[in-house]
């Protein structure tokens, strides 16, 4: 009777009649028992209304929308929100947030300037292009025609380094942090085999930047000849292994060989690019996107799973393997699937998050649940906001919708080093001078006193503050407090001036819910 069960649950989940964010919420319930009857209840409007602000134009909503939104008595008004956000410039410039700290991990603008990437993705995003698509681009693109160097960043501002671009093309497009195989075989991950690293950096092994790595100009230069052999330091016989370009798990690129003297279509010569007949580079991007690659789109639906829901279904991003399996590993290899099938499209599969129970869930953990393991999804994952997501919503509170102007000093306060996975977590020093003092986020909510004040009584200043910044109308407590702050003030001014800092500064402003 329990086989036949599962096997209904089974076809339920997999009917495509069936539609994909039910299947979704049926596999997260199926994760752990009695789920419906311990995990949190929906969200209240007021904080499904800011977290999908956030998580869709990378900013929070102003009070005039948040009392639209809960004021509204269409019962599909979440669906009608999603749909309406989706096709705003918000989304775009939020999607490009995301994918240029994905493929960037903010590193500096050395050879590709920062307008020219933004362009570029903002160009990418506007069409929907494709997943698949763009990482094609960026890995094909040899930097060569100024139109369309700007594709070329992934590799120009790694300076095409062949550790370094094996491991970012592991970690960022397969999942796999392959780093530790450089030497030998991954001392504790038994998926992880040196051969497999060699395999992806035989790809870009005689590719280098013409005419040097320093030149801010350089452009992608490659020769026709080349091996890769690697040697495991555990190996006391020193014995060397010669691979050709291969993914994990799939078979070797074909390699054609030309005849000899026939090698270049532009050969190698003083101060001249060489150009080989046949390019183990611009294999390249067919292997890693290949349907026959499903680390691929495993991958990507696994980083937009943990941009919308705060953690990945393999957690972390980069550590796929046998002993760190998904959360839930069907819903892993179905989101996958259906992002192939609906063409790689981000967009798409963002909505199809978005609607689901899982990602509308309460962040407010239940007086009856005492444990709350994160992978399980019973109640929405607090997410720090990112500096640009930070930067925006700090200048929209502020009564400033356009935080571009701030985005340089959160971005060099609140986001990661050069060249690290994520953004921190957790707040520094510098971090809280910075709020507390700083003179960025001071003149920021320079102008939100004065919108305040132009209100008939201090009630209405309260909600129309709480609104404003939290995105929720107060409780009595809290308009009792801010009513009583300015009944005693000297300067009305300057309370409402340090009520919009106080709520700004908040860990609840900070996070979203």
């Amino acid at each position: 009777m329990l086989v036949c069960f599962l096997l209904a649950t089974v076809v339920s989940v997999g009917d495509a009649r069936n539609p994909l964010p039910n299947r979704i919420d049926t596999l997260i319930a199926a994760g752990f028992p009695d789920f419906t009857k311990v995990a949190a209840p929906p969200a209240d409007d007021a904080e499904f209304c800011r977290r999908v602000y956030l998580d869709l134009t990378g900013t929070i909503p102003t009070a005039a929308e948040v009392r639209s939104f809960l004021a509204d008595k269409n019962p599909k008004k979440r669906t009608a929100l999603i749909n309406s956000l989706l096709n705003t410039p918000g989304f775009i410039r939020r999607l490009m947030w995301f994918l240029d700290v994905t493929l960037m991990e903010r590193r500096a603008d050395a050879k590709v300037p920062r307008a020219a990437w933004e362009s570029y993705l903002q160009t990418a995003v506007t069409e929907n292009r494709p997943y698949n698509v763009l990482v094609r681009d960026l890995l094909s693109n040899d930097g060569s025609d100024p139109k369309t160097r700007a594709a070329a960043k992934f590799f120009l501002d790694r300076d095409l380094e062949p550790n370094l671009v094996t491991r970012d093309l592991s970690r960022i497009f397969l999942g796999r942090n392959l780093q530790c195989a450089q030497c030998h075989d991954h001392p504790s991950v038994i998926d992880y085999k040196q051969e497999e690293y060699y395999g992806i950096q035989a790809f870009v092994n005689r590719s280098f930047l013409f005419p040097n790595a320093q030149a801010p100009t350089a452009i992608i230069a490659e020769k026709a000849e080349g091996d890769v052999t690697f040697v495991s330091v555990f190996d006391k016989a020193k014995k060397s292994y010669t691979v050709t370009p291969k993914m994990p798990g799939m078979k070797a690129a074909t390699e054609e060989k030309p005849e000899k003297g026939k090698e270049y279509k532009v050969a190698p010569a003083a101060n001249v690019r060489p150009i080989p007949l046949y390019s183990r580079r611009e294999q390249l991007a067919g292997a890693i996107t290949s349907r026959d690659n499903p680390a691929f789109a495993r991958t990507a639906v696994n980083r937009v799973w943990s941009m919308m829901l705060g953690r990945g279904l393999v957690n972390v991003l980069d550590w796929d393997h046998s002993a760190n399996p998904p959360s839930h590993p069907e819903l892993l290899d179905l989101l996958a699937a259906e992002f192939v099938s609906h063409n790689y499209d981000v967009k798409w599969l963002v909505s199809q998050i978005a609607y689901t129970q899982t990602y509308q869930r309460s962040s407010e953990v239940p007086a009856t649940l005492t444990d709350v393991p994160a992978d399980r999804y019973l109640v929405a994952i607090m997410k720090p906001l990112s500096p640009e997501q930070f930067a925006f919503a700090i200048s929209q509170a502020g009564g400033q919708p356009n935080g571009n102007g701030a985005l340089g000093p959160f971005r060099s306060m609140f986001g990661a080093r050069p060249g690290e996975a994520q953004d921190g977590l957790t707040a520094t020093l510098d971090q809280t001078l910075f709020l507390k003092y700083g003179g960025t986020v001071r003149s920021l909510i320079a102008g939100r006193p004065a919108l305040l004040a132009k209100l008939t009584t201090d009630d209405a200043i309260a909600e129309e503050l709480f609104l404003s910044v939290l995105s929720r109308l107060p409780t009595a407590d809290e308009k009792r407090d801010v009513i009583d702050a300015l009944k005693s003030a000297k300067d009305r001014n300057a309370a409402l001036a340090e009520l919009t800092w106080a709520l700004v500064a908040s860990a609840e402003f900070r996070f979203n819910h």
